[in-house]
Formats: structure tokens, sequence, C-alpha cells
């Protein structure tokens, strides 16, 4: 959102060069001519981790940082250590460096504040009650002990809701989870059409809406968009968010389901948001937990269009005996507390890898850089600091590290002088899990059980069981759905079936065997998944082969290909051309003989368009092999063997 805005504001009127910095981002040298770079704090962790080498890095005198707030949240530690690390960065480049941190109202602004460097007139607190356009606030109870239940019986007072309040104006309802979007759409659905009404939401003509409809991917969301309610998740294709998005902006659908991520997101305003329950599903902890209050509120914000509206409405869903915590906390300013010490070992992990923390008393002086540290003596019953005095601070710190860096040099990741310095360097593991962003319980993971992996199963195993995947959803009854599954797969799994690791092999083994899944919710949980095996495969890769398994880092390295193209190693090459099926494949196998499928694709176009043809039974099938053949890359191998001089 932010590029599409600044290419106007920055770009073409004030002739800037600005770059998104993204996992996908392959030009760097763009990024080192740019004058501005947008990117998400995890990405500029990574590469500022090596901010010694990158001169783009030491070269930022201005960071902007929306929702700081966030502090306090899973996100929080990233940001943290983004803040510490510049300040640092530009206390050893002796560059002056400016932050602006702009957040929701906060009860402990001013630790914010000095954490950030901010002079007393930098500092400016508004109460939650000042907003561009009013907001009206309603918070419902409902009862009911089960989720599920409780979500279904809001469907109707929702309705309601967008009925009283906002029967014509724009309407965003948020759920919490990416199957709640489609299930309460449906419902809306349902519920319109029982008021004879079922088109009431859409606001273009049919024959726009029907060309709309058939650009879609998605088919839940070709029902829902014709009926002028449109669904935004993670799990959706790019073209189809986009395509809701626009029209949701202007005005042509009435009513957008989303997962709280847009409103964090993309800013699409609306006169009236409703959101359907504030707990989501927590897979570590497999336990329904609330919300934060802070993602309530950002929610909350999306009501009231500064340019049409001179009220918003927010009708705030929750569970009944949690109606009085809301009303009391959703109008006061709540203080933000550092989530760092939850999460210490990899920041520590990635700055010995970086160089910058050498020793035990590095560590303790670059926690002196945190917002974690401003805060300690702020709260200290909250980071079950005891001892308030100088002495029992200095010690409290000095074991939290003695602790954190014993624990790294056990996983390998870093190794420790027991002199009087206590010098302390990084290892290949560790700097593996630095560079790939990993957890360094997963390339300990895979150096400990790399000599076991022994065929293409265990190598997908261990692959699927990195600390990477432990957040992936395994929701209520999914285990069942997993047991039928995996006895449609080439391997199954012999795991645990609510555990999210099985659930990660599953869903690449359906993927390459062409499963169809049993429900879509596995197809946005395949895209999420797949976000995360790149790096962790590589690191994998690497750990292998640092330690000296061949076999290990052979069967590793196999296994990107066969997610890439879908095949197992072991599948016949013929099958990688479009419209090629097992039989046919079997077909050109015999055709090919010896040559096998590179001698095939050195045929003679005319003569290979006739065998493709032969052997799948469709002339225009066999022209879109061919296209595709024609731009396989071929390799020329030339090997001898030398001997070593001396060696027998």
């Amino acid at each position: 959102e932010r590029i599409k805005d600044w290419r106007v504001r920055l770009v073409e009127k004030l002739g800037k060069r600005v770059v998104e910095l993204t996992g996908d981002t392959s030009d760097m040298s763009a990024v080192d001519r740019a004058d501005v770079i947008i990117t998400t704090p995890e990405k500029w962790d990574g590469v500022s981790r090596a901010w010694a080498s990158r001169k783009y890095v030491q070269q930022v005198g201005l960071v902007i940082i929306d929702e700081i707030h966030l502090l306090g949240e899973d996100r929080g530690p990233v940001l943290e250590i983004i803040v510490s690390r510049m300040r640092y960065i530009a206390q050893q480049t002796l560059a002056p460096i400016r932050f602006v941190g702009m957040s929701t109202a906060i009860a402990n602004a001013r630790d914010v504040a000095d954490w950030l460097g901010a002079k007393e007139g930098g500092v400016f607190n508004f109460h939650p009650s000042v907003r561009p356009v009013p907001m009206q606030v309603h918070i419902q109870g409902y009862d009911g002990k089960h989720y599920c239940p409780r979500m279904a019986t809001m469907n109707k007072p929702c309705f309601a809701a967008i009925q009283d309040y906002s029967p014509d104006k724009p309407v965003i309802v948020f759920v919490s989870s990416r199957r709640q979007t489609r299930l309460t759409a449906l419902d809306l659905i349902q519920l319109a059409a029982q008021s004879d009404l079922p088109r009431r939401w859409v606001r273009m003509p049919d024959y726009e809406m029907e060309d709309c409809v058939s650009r879609v991917r998605d088919t839940n969301l070709k029902h829902t968009l014709s009926f002028g309610v449109g669904l935004h998740h993670a799990g959706l294709a790019e073209s189809d968010r986009s395509l809701c998005e626009v029209l949701f902006e202007a005005g042509k659908i009435q009513v957008l389901v989303s997962t709280s991520t847009l409103a964090w997101g993309v800013n699409l305003p609306a006169h009236l948001v409703i959101i359907k329950g504030t707990e989501f599903f927590d897979a570590p902890s497999k336990r329904y937990v609330d919300f934060p209050i802070t993602d309530v509120l950002q929610m909350m914000g999306r009501a009231g269009r500064p340019q049409f509206d001179t009220i918003g409405i927010a009708v705030v869903m929750v569970h009944a005996p949690k109606k009085a915590f809301y009303k009391r906390f959703l109008y006061e300013p709540f203080p933000v507390e550092s989530a760092l010490p939850d999460c210490l070992h990899n920041h520590i992990n990635a700055e010995v890898a970086a160089g910058t923390i050498k020793c035990e008393r590095d560590a303790v002086d670059y926690l002196t850089w945190t917002f974690f540290f401003r805060r300690l003596l702020g709260n200290p019953a909250y980071y079950q600091l005891e001892d308030t005095s100088q002495e029992g601070m200095a010690d409290f710190l000095s074991g939290m590290v003695v602790e954190t860096l014993q624990e790294l040099t056990d996983a390998g990741c870093i190794a420790m002088d027991n002199d009087e310095t206590q010098s302390v360097a990084s290892t290949t593991l560790g700097k593996i899990a630095s560079h790939y962003y990993l957890d360094y319980t997963s390339v300990r993971l895979f150096s400990e059980r790399a000599p076991s992996v022994k065929t293409e199963e265990d190598a997908l195993t261990l692959l699927c069981d990195a600390t990477e995947f432990k957040g992936l959803p395994v929701r209520h009854n999914e285990e069942l759905l997993n047991a039928d599954l995996a006895k449609k797969l080439r391997y199954g799994h012999k795991g645990a079936m609510e555990s999210p690791h099985t659930k990660a092999s599953l869903l690449i083994q359906a993927h390459v065997d062409k499963v169809a899944f049993p429900i879509a919710d596995y197809q946005t949980d395949l895209r999420s998944l797949f976000e995360q095996t790149g790096r962790t495969l590589q690191a994998m890769i690497d750990v292998s082969a640092d330690l000296g398994y061949l076999g290990a880092t052979l069967r590793a390295m196999r296994l990107s290909p066969t997610m890439a193209q879908a095949l197992w190693s072991d599948a016949s090459a013929f099958l990688q051309l479009p419209h090629c099926s097992d039989a046919a494949a079997e077909k050109l196998t015999q055709a090919a003989g010896p040559k096998g499928f590179a001698g095939m694709l050195g045929m003679e176009r005319a003569a290979l368009v006739r065998a493709l043809s032969a052997a799948m039974g469709n002339g225009i099938h066999a022209e879109a092999a061919v296209k595709v053949a024609e731009q396989l890359p071929r390799f020329s191998v030339t090997a001898e063997i030398r001997r070593r001089p001396g060696v027998d």
C-alpha cells in the first residue's frame, strides 16, 4: 500500500527512488541506489544483521516505524532489536539517525520515547477518543462455552447490525480465521436471501459482476462475490485479494469479510466495522486465546471514513464473561511491555554471528540498548526482577545472558571460552541460523538428525519437524482429516495427527501426489507453508553438507525440485511436460529407449510432436508440451577420473 501511494508522492512528484525490500527482491543494486526503502521488520532485521558489509544499512538516516505499540506482541522483539541495532550502528559509524514511531495511545509513551531518543518536544500522546471521525462503539456479549457454536450464533446479530447501522454504506466484518471468513460470508448471504433481497449488497451491473467473477480463482470467492460479499485473507491469491480491495474501495460491493491482517495492511476504512469474536486459535498451545487489545483497537480504527462520514460505528462481539473487560480497556491507554526475554536466543545468536557480541560483557551491554532494559526497572515484577538495586539488576542481566549463551553453546551455535574474558564466537550452525533467519533449535535439530537421513521420507520428515512449522494451525477435528489424508499419500506419517509437523508433511505429500485436500483451508495452509520451506530447506542442506553427510545432503537437495515441480525424484522426467499422464509417460519412456528424456527432446520438432501425439492421444496437448520442452535448458557434462599423485 505504501509503495502504491509513495510512487505518486515521492517518485513522480519529487523524483525520489523508492524500493520495496522483500524476500523476493533480487536487484540489490536498486536497494543500494534507493532514497527510500519500504520493508517489513523481519526483513530489515535479516539484512541489517550484516550491517558492517552493507553500505545501504549504514547510510540510513531516518527510520519510520508504524504501529510501534506492537512492541509487546509476537513481532515486538523484532521491532525492538532493529531499533536497538540501528542506534548501535549510528554510534559505531558516528552518523546521526532519527526515529519516528507511530502508535495508538499508550500509557508509558515516555518510556518508548526515551528509548527511541525522542526529546521532550518530540512526544505527542493523544487520548484514544481523539480521532479524525468520532466513533460509536457497541459491545455485545454472547454466551456459549464452545467457540464454533458461539461464532455461529453471532451471524444473525451480525446481519442485523448491518441492517441497523449501515444498510447502504461500506461494512467490514473481521473474523479470526480464514475458515471463518468463508462460513460468515455464506451465512450472511443466506440471511440476505431469507429477507427477499439476496443481492442487496451488489452495487454494479450484472455484466460487470460476471466479468469480475470470471477473473476470480477461489471457488468460494466466486460464489460470495456474486452476492456483493468479498473475502480477504492471506490464503487467497494476490489477484483475488486485489480485486476485492478495488471493488470494495470503489463501492461496487458493500460487505467485506476479512481476517485481522487487513486492519494492519491495506487502508480500507468503512462506515461500520463488526469484530465477530475476539479470540483466535493458537496452534502451539492448541487452544483459543484472546486477540491482543492492540489488534482489537486496530480493527475498530477502520470504522469511519474521514472524507465521507461524520461518525464511524464499531460493533464488538465478545464472549459474555469478557464484556466488562472490553468496556473498560477499549477506552483507556495501556502500557507497552517488552517481549524480548522470550526469544532472546535467536537475537543474541545473530549478534554473535555478526561480530557485535564477542564476550559475555558485550551481551550484557547489548541488552542496555533495548526497550526491555528501559522497562526492567519501571515494572520489575512483570519481568520477575526481585532485587531492584544496581547490583541486583546487574546480576539479573548477567544471569539471563549466561543462561542464553550456555543454551546456544549446547545447541552448537556458538563456541564459548571458559577463561576470564568469557569470549564467544559463532560456529557454522550459528551462522546458518542467522543467515537463513531460522530458530536456533531448527539447526540443532538438523545437525542431530542428519546422520539418520537414509531415505527421501527421512529428509521430508526432518524438514517438517523444524521449529518454523510449529505454528501451522491444526484446527478442531482436523486430526481426523489428517488421518484420512495420510492413507492416500506416498509415505503417510507415523507421528501424532494433531501435530503441526505431521500436517506439514501431509500437505507437502498431497501437493506432490496431486491428492485433493479434504477442505479448502488446507490449500491456504499449503501456501503459508511454502513461504517457509525455501530457506528452511536450504539451511538443512547447508548443515548436512557442512557435517559431511553426502546422502542427507543429496536427499535434501532433491526435495527442492520435488516440491517445485510436484514430482517425486524417482518419477518419470516426461511428467514435467503439461498434459502428460502416467500412462503417456510410460509410453514415452518406452519409445525413448536408452536415449531417455534428453535424447527424445533432441529430436526434430515435427518428429517430437508426432511422438508426443501418439503417447498423449491429443495433438493440441502435444503442441503445448513441445512448447514447454523447447524452453527447458540443455546441459552437456563431461567427466573424467584423475588419480591423485602418490595414491594407488
